[in-house]
């Protein structure tokens, strides 16, 4: 299994930045994806999270912000980020679990791809 993210950057505040969470190796129909951030002395906690039946799940700092989304052809998952403020700042990681649910909770998930970077600033 593999998880390859990608589309991070700097953005001023208001802006908005889609990141990318190519995954092989696995089935979109059996695995869960899921997003987390860490940022810059703080823990790494979930952000948003989309089932093997495509439901979704949102950490209420970022809920009418971000919406998940996948593209099961193409084995990717998308974050697209809306209204972004400095404190969305951090290390952006994608990671997949098999079952069923769309969890937050990190422990959970046993595959993870490298971060991919958003700066959040003017």
């Amino acid at each position: 299994v593999q998880l390859q993210a990608s589309g991070g950057g700097l953005v001023q505040p208001g802006g908005s930045l889609r990141v990318s969470c190519a995954a092989s190796g696995v089935s979109m129909d059996y695995y869960n994806i899921g997003w987390f951030r860490q940022a810059p002395g703080k823990e790494r906690e979930g952000v948003s999270c989309i089932d093997n039946n495509g439901r979704t799940n949102y950490a209420d700092s970022v809920k009418g912000r971000f919406t998940i989304s996948r593209d099961i052809a193409k084995s990717t998952v998308y974050l697209q980020m809306n209204s972004l403020k400095p404190e969305d700042t951090a290390v952006y990681y994608c990671a997949a679990r098999p079952g069923l649910g769309c969890s937050l909770a990190q422990y959970r998930y046993n595959f993870w791809g490298q971060g991919t970077e958003v700066t959040v600033s003017s």
